[in-house]
């Protein structure tokens, strides 16, 4: 291969690959707007266009006054196709030469452009542009322009259509107008998540009920945020029921709970209070902590431990042996659950269930420097206090001596 044709090659690749790189959006052929227009001789009229689609950061327009009996020749759609994104046609490509049609009558026209309906009715009674986002103050029988969302009042984050205002120039006959729009959609801003509407899905995440539990819920409401996006374009979410849209919530802050480690500082609380409010004798209350994490979380053998003993000191003696068999297959080597289990069955009137256990640890030590024997006598005083039944205790002290 000689270096001619190395260069040829070198020269359309750098030529055709801007062209053809930008692919974060598209133009929405659609959702184009398409109009012709008859504006009686010396009138002022104004047309509005379609709400512009969401994500739209560009709009090409082109403005056609045909002559009688003219057709236009081809669509701006059907040359927008060669065009892949908005900066071909600011950087003079060749097709952008074609968005100006190829016919066009004698007669022109003024227009402008608003972003608001009161300026495009004010215009319309008394030709006023102050408010107008772009204006054409020359005449013309045929125009094609781009706007783009960072450099234009005419484009609103919030998708709103256009207002195009015409002026006859013709003081004698009506004019044909052909107006056609043609919006480019940004793909990222196309689902609706804009900067407002992200405050506001995380403002209502840190007003539910598990969001308050969590201090700060910051990085809490932002997964549950990043999900409901994955899933949902923010139309599509707001037109939820409400019952919809609060099971959403639910699912995606139960899934984040965990990942964001919120769990664990929720828990460590919760347990935390557990623990005081068993000290202060509060222990219904108590169960109701430690149920949180039951229900919702995963729940340690202690937590099944401490929620057994603190049913066994409402005298709810069924749940204390359900809940302390949970911990037992979670860890069948802690002995304070083995204990409380016998106790339950002890308080419940059944001693033949509560006295192999008794028996079966009673040379052990529960912790380093309280043997089994000494702590099954702490827990009956306890118990005692307490007014729990004592009819059986002596009778299980008399198998440990």
């Amino acid at each position: 291969m000689n270096i001619n044709k190395i260069l040829f090659i070198l020269l359309i690749s750098f030529s055709v690959n801007p062209i053809f790189a930008q692919k974060d959006g598209y133009w929405d052929k659609e959702r184009a707007f398409r109009k012709e227009i008859v504006v009686s001789a010396r009138e002022r009229i104004v047309i509005k266009t379609e709400d512009l689609p969401v994500g739209t950061t560009e709009v090409v327009f082109r403005i056609t006054l045909l002559g009688q009996n003219q057709e236009m020749a081809g669509s701006l759609v059907s040359i927008l196709k060669s065009i892949p994104d908005p900066t071909g046609i600011s950087q003079g490509s060749a097709g952008a030469v074609f968005l100006l049609s190829k016919i066009s009558g004698d007669d022109k026209c003024k227009y402008a452009i608003f972003s608001n309906a009161a300026s495009a009715a004010e215009y319309k009674k008394s030709r006023d542009t102050d408010n107008a986002c772009f204006v054409q103050e020359e005449a013309v029988s045929r125009d094609a322009k781009r706007l783009s969302i960072d450099k234009s009042l005419c484009l609103l984050p919030n998708s709103n259509p256009m207002w195009f205002g015409f002026e006859s120039k013709n003081w004698v006959m009506n004019q044909k107008i052909v107006l056609e729009v043609v919006p480019w959609v940004n793909n990222r801003l196309s689902s609706g998540w804009t900067l407002e509407n992200r405050k506001l899905l995380i403002n209502q995440c840190k007003a539910s009920d598990l969001a308050k539990k969590i201090i700060p819920s910051d990085d809490f409401c932002v997964c549950v945020l990043n999900k409901i996006q994955k899933d949902y374009k923010f139309q599509e979410f707001q037109k939820l029921l409400p019952i919809e849209k609060t099971k959403a919530y639910k699912d995606y802050g139960n899934a984040c709970f965990g990942e964001t480690g919120a769990s664990d500082k929720v828990y460590f609380d919760l347990r935390t209070q557990a623990a005081d409010l068993a000290k202060q004798g509060k222990y219904g209350e108590a169960i109701d902590k430690l149920s949180v994490i039951v229900v919702n979380g995963k729940p340690t053998a202690t937590d099944y431990n401490n929620l057994g003993n603190d049913y066994l000191m409402t005298k709810q003696y069924a749940k204390a042996i359900k809940f302390l068999k949970e911990g037992e297959k979670l860890d069948d080597s802690e002995l304070l659950i083995q204990m409380n289990l016998a106790h339950a069955y002890l308080l419940n009137k059944d001693f033949r269930s509560a006295k192999p256990i008794y028996k079966k640890y009673q040379s052990q030590n529960v912790n380093d420097s309280l043997s089994w024997t000494q702590k099954v006598k702490q827990d009956f005083e306890t118990f005692k206090t307490a007014g729990l039944p004592s009819n059986d205790f002596d009778r299980v002290l008399r198998l440990l001596e």
